[in-house]
């Protein structure tokens, strides 16, 4: 592959490279989305995946389109980004990167056991639950007993503020809005979800194969979360992780676990591309 060369601090990618790479990056998305695609022209929901479309704002054109990110001008093609569009959100990339090195900063925790999809539905009747279409497989008395069986821990503000109101005070911590730097965790599924969040926030300006990759991370984090959920699945394929069972934790554990080395790179990478933006910006 030829070597990208450099004029006033911008690398020009040679038209056949940047072709090749925008070609890849469409073919990739396309087949992650081909099915939340053709459910959306059938449909169907669908309670697993539909969450990455409608609690994260990036539209399926927006993840497809390629972008080389800032300071790469594409040779015959797109004009690289102006610098006046780093500077202009220079806020929101200190907000991403103080909270990217923050949870990047902290201990993993692997003891949580997913039981905030639990205390989202604690004290409710099965026909009032999120997914009322599918089942609890414990029902709703078996469910709240798991609850208030074990500690609940969760760390993220985004899956804590969907907690009905009777499992609020079963929290042991108290994340706001305000203060996610403060509580957010590398072993927190949420946050290993929310880095696909982080890399569209700073879009175009980073490539999109990096915000495609923290994207596929979060579809996966995703079956994880819903798979160890009160919900009986299987009639969608998914086999339930038995979070109520010492198997089951320790499944759980293990997967989490998993989830957390492999974001790790991809945080890193995104610390990375911030500090690279905001150099650029000062």
């Amino acid at each position: 592959m030829p070597l990208p060369e450099t004029q006033n601090e911008v690398v020009v990618l040679g038209e056949p490279v940047w072709r090749a790479r925008s070609a890849a990056h469409e073919e990739r998305v396309d087949e992650l989305l081909a099915g939340h695609l053709r459910r959306r022209r059938d449909g169907v929901k669908h309670p697993v995946h539909d969450f990455l479309f409608t609690y994260y704002s990036f539209r399926p054109n927006q993840l497809r389109r390629w972008s080389p990110g800032y300071g790469v001008a594409p040779a015959g093609g797109p004009d690289p980004i102006p610098r006046a569009d780093v500077v202009s959100r220079r806020d929101r990339i200190e907000g991403v990167h103080a909270l990217l090195v923050a949870t990047a900063g902290r201990p993993a925790h692997f003891g949580c056991f997913g039981l905030h999809e639990w205390a989202m539905v604690y004290g409710l009747a099965e026909d009032r639950v999120r997914h009322a279409s599918h089942p609890l497989r414990l029902g709703a008395a078996g469910t709240d007993e798991v609850v208030e069986g074990h500690r609940v821990t969760c760390s993220h503000f985004d899956a804590f503020r969907f907690f009905t109101p009777a499992a609020r005070p079963l929290n042991s911590l108290n994340p706001a809005a305000d203060d996610r730097p403060a509580f957010e965790q590398p072993g927190c599924l949420h946050a290993g979800m929310d880095l696909y969040k982080h890399a569209f926030r700073l879009a175009p300006l980073i490539p999109a194969e990096l915000v495609a990759d923290c994207f596929e991370l979060a579809r996966d984090i995703r079956e994880l979360d819903m798979r160890a959920s009160p919900y009986d699945l299987t009639g969608l394929g998914y086999e339930p992780v038995r979070i109520e069972t010492a198997q089951g934790k320790q499944e759980y554990a293990a997967a989490q676990r998993a989830f957390a080395e492999r974001g790790a790179p991809l945080r890193q990478r995104l610390i990375e591309e911030c500090e690279r933006l905001l150099a650029a910006s000062s």
